[in-house]
C-alpha cells in the first residue's frame, strides 16, 4: 500500500513539473521571437486597426442627426406599476431626458 502511494506521489510530481516547464518561456528556444514577433504585430496590425475603427466611429457620428425620436405611445411600454426607489420615482435610474421619453412623453427642454 505505502509502495502505491509513493509511486503515485512521484508520478504526480513528474507531471506538475513537466507541465510547468512546457509553459514557461524559456524553455522553448523560439520563445524571444515568438514574443517579438507578437510585439511587431502588436505595433504594426492591432494598432493601426483600433485607430482606424475610431476614425470610422467618429465620422460616422458627424454624419448622425442628434434629433429627438418621435414619442409613439405604445400601451406596452414605460409600464410603472410602481415608483422607483430613487429621485421623483418616475425615471429611470439612467434617465436621458433627450432620448428616454417618460410615460406621458417626452421632457420639455428649456
Amino acid at each position: 500500500m505505502a509502495a502505491l502511494g509513493r509511486v503515485s506521489q512521484v508520478l504526480l510530481r513528474s507531471a506538475v513539473s513537466q507541465t510547468r516547464r512546457q509553459l514557461s518561456a524559456e524553455a522553448a528556444p523560439h520563445g524571444a521571437h515568438s514574443a517579438k514577433t507578437w510585439k511587431i504585430l502588436t505595433f504594426v496590425v492591432a494598432l493601426p486597426g483600433v485607430a482606424v475603427c475610431m476614425l470610422n466611429t467618429w465620422l460616422k457620428e458627424q454624419d448622425h442627426s442628434h434629433e429627438q425620436p418621435e414619442f409613439v405611445p405604445y400601451s406596452h411600454l414605460r409600464i410603472r406599476s410602481k415608483r422607483f426607489p430613487w429621485g421623483d420615482g418616475n425615471k429611470t435610474l439612467f434617465h436621458n431626458s433627450h432620448l428616454n421619453p417618460l410615460p406621458d412623453g417626452y421632457e420639455e427642454h428649456e
